[in-house]
């Protein structure tokens, strides 16, 4: 199935998570990127036949062996992505930068003492509290 081309780190990333999935490629074939689904279909009958025929989904209904080159002649891609690894390799030599994000750095919390005096009906009494800021 096409997909958007990748223009920016975050189709980049948005690609590495298809292929975090089992069974999943993505190519590139005449300069337009594809996903694949290297699973079969659960409604495929033993003999290879649709097993909801009459209530398949439109996408279903649309496709055609005619043009693909699986059913055909060799097939050949530009290129080929089976791990977010391989993609993430690509996608920084194209891009020119690293798509891994880094955690930010979190400022250290400082523990402040804080005195409050609560009245009681006795008299008054001194609480120390330790307070996160």
């Amino acid at each position: 199935m096409p997909i958007e081309n990748p223009t920016n780190a975050l189709d980049f990333d948005n690609i590495r998570w298809y292929l975090m999935h089992e069974n999943i490629v993505v190519f590139v074939d005449k300069d337009q990127w594809y996903i694949g689904f290297m699973t079969r279909c659960k409604n495929l009958q033993p003999d290879n036949r649709c097993g909801v025929y009459e209530t398949r989904p439109r996408i279903c209904r649309s496709y055609t062996t005619d043009n693909c080159d699986f059913h055909g002649a060799e097939y050949g891609y530009e290129h080929l992505f089976t791990s977010s690894e391989q993609l993430r390799e690509f996608a920084e030599i194209v891009l020119g930068k690293s798509l891994i994000v880094k955690p930010r750095k979190t400022k250290k919390k400082r523990r402040v003492v804080k005195e409050v005096k609560i009245k009681k009906r006795d008299g008054k009494k001194t609480v120390r509290l330790n307070v996160m800021k």
